[in-house]
């Protein structure tokens, strides 16, 4: 069963993934924290916030397709 704290997790990373994938990364960035306020260990939230952080300063190609690559190992 999952509980309602997980819900409202799931649903700001729901959020969050499409603002991610809209680019708007400033968004998406306070949508995941709320995420993480809830559920201090969830790792997708606490991924895609780094991967915000990183694109805020850093913006992608406008031809973007989402994917995030890896430049080190």
């Amino acid at each position: 069963m999952i509980t309602d704290e997980k819900r409202q997790v799931l649903e700001h990373f729901r959020q969050g993934r499409n603002l991610y994938k809209q680019m708007q990364f400033a968004e998406a960035f306070k949508v995941f924290a709320s995420a993480l306020r809830i559920d201090p260990e969830d790792t997708p939230s606490r991924v895609y916030l780094a991967r915000c952080k990183h694109y805020a300063q850093n913006p992608p190609a406008p031809d973007w397709d989402g994917v995030w690559t890896y430049t080190t190992k």
